[in-house]
């Protein structure tokens, strides 16, 4: 089982299964958050708030190929293991995205990893579903990573800061030592994410 936990952790398994192997917000928390949080009447009327699960294609299946494989048996760190690794790591990689997300104008909450930053001032990061991604975890699938491109750096905002962040989505695969995103976005706001207030 130890086998079975590291390869579904190390691709992501926890984040487009919604299973509990990551205990952590996961995309699932976001999307409810997105939803009960409104943001201001001008975001609002020209920002459409959008969940993680929303970029993931509704055929995809991420274990497909590997339904027959019993990494149970597998022992760690023996080759076939490695390998079995490798291969779902390539599948999570090269995750499809949602050609209609293509030139959307979106809000989406999610966690901050820096990609490049000047004095703490941010140039492009990746925006991920769950704490920890890319950084204490590895990567999720690449339909779950966003690629925020800024004009104006941003400050206030380290890594793993909790934000909501507005702008034009595309699809297009990039490549960072923090991982394969399948999601671009020029941004045009950024906010501390605040969670919806209780009555």
């Amino acid at each position: 089982m130890k086998t079975l936990y590291r390869i579904a952790l190390a691709c992501g398994v926890a984040v487009v299964l919604g299973a509990v192997l990551i205990p952590a917000p996961s995309l699932k928390n976001f999307g409810s958050m997105a939803v009960a949080h409104k943001g201001s009447a001008r975001l609002a009327a020209e920002y459409q708030e959008i969940a993680w699960d929303e970029l993931v294609p509704k055929e995809w299946d991420p274990l497909a190929q590997f339904k027959k494989r019993n990494a149970a048996k597998l022992q760690d760190s023996s080759p076939e293991a490695d390998s079995l690794l490798q291969e779902m790591r390539a599948v999570w990689d090269n995750a499809p995205t949602v050609h209609a997300m293509n030139g959307r104008n979106v809000r989406l909450p999610g966690y901050v990893v820096p990609l490049e930053a000047t004095a703490g001032a941010l140039k492009e990061f990746l925006l991920v579903p769950y704490f920890g991604a890319c950084i204490h975890t590895p990567p999720p699938p690449a339909n779950q990573i966003v690629h925020v491109i800024t004009e104006k750096p941003v400050t206030g905002f380290g890594a793993m800061a909790a934000v909501w962040i507005t702008g034009t989505l595309s699809t297009g695969r990039s490549n960072s030592e923090m991982g394969a995103s399948g999601y671009q976005l020029r941004l045009e706001t950024i906010e501390a994410y605040e969670p919806p207030k209780r009555p």
